[in-house]
């Protein structure tokens, strides 16, 4: 990993993927290629078993680089690469094969929010916001992805007005898992993950495709599937593993191996 303007550390299971590109952590083109750069590795990091995105001091992203906009649209073929790489944010978030917990430590905009709303578990700072400023600034925003995650008439309220949600606000509404203090927030999100990294890495793949799969099925198809994935599980040494520790009445010893 290039480590430049998304920084990566990996301990115990858990990768912290803080995105640093000073100031407010714009979506240019270098910054988005490493985005995706980094979320492709971890996909097949075998030593990592959840993932936690963050941002740079009291940011987590303003979105857009309008700057880099204009200059990018002057040259045929690049604004649609552009547009492309963009959608593939959230994409490779929501697809990836390990939870994703979003600490959101600040303000989050348009796109700064594609790695939130597609991420398993949101927690956020109490300086924390969340915009859809498009309207303002004469483009469209993610409809789509905002309507998946906020409620019917708040989700319209934002991409048409363009309204600050306060964290606190969308924690009140159960949009989030938890409204902090700035510095209980690493903390909070970092505990969440090593509990999940404690856990079978096989029976958190499997937990991650039922979730990423049952949410465009029909209940009784979505079910059967996950009974399909409950018969895998026991085929897996993991399985084996857990039931010795739950009889032994031990912790469960599992290996790095899907």
């Amino acid at each position: 990993m290039k480590n430049e303007l998304i920084k990566v550390t990996i301990e115990n299971h858990v990768a912290l993927v803080k995105m640093d590109a000073p100031p407010v952590n714009a979506w240019s083109l270098a910054f988005t290629e490493e985005f995706l750069e980094v979320f492709d590795e971890l996909y097949e990091a075998t030593n990592v078993r959840c993932i936690v995105v963050t941002g740079r001091e009291k940011m987590f992203s303003a979105g857009a680089d309008i700057k880099q906009r204009t200059s990018v649209s002057g040259v045929a073929g690049n604004l649609t690469r552009h547009m492309r790489r963009m959608r593939e944010v959230g994409n490779t978030v929501m697809e990836m094969n390990k939870p994703v917990i979003a600490a959101v430590n600040g303000p989050a905009l348009g796109v700064g929010m594609a790695p939130i709303i597609n991420a398993d578990i949101i927690l956020a700072s109490d300086n924390a916001f969340f915009c859809m400023p498009e309207i303002d600034i004469g483009l469209m925003g993610g409809a789509a992805h905002t309507m998946s995650l906020f409620p019917h008439s708040l989700a319209r309220r934002m991409i048409l007005t363009g309204y600050r949600l306060p964290a606190s606000e969308a924690y009140r509404r159960g949009i989030i898992e938890a409204c902090l203090p700035l510095e209980d927030l690493l903390p909070a999100a970092m505990d969440i993950a090593n509990n999940i990294a404690s856990k079978s890495p096989k029976a958190i793949s499997l937990a991650k495709r039922a979730i990423n799969t049952v949410r465009s099925m029909p209940l009784r198809e979505g079910y059967r599937f996950e009974q399909n994935l409950t018969n895998e599980m026991t085929q897996h040494e993991d399985s084996k593993e857990a039931m010795r520790a739950f009889l032994e009445k031990r912790k469960p010893v599992f290996k790095d191996n899907v």
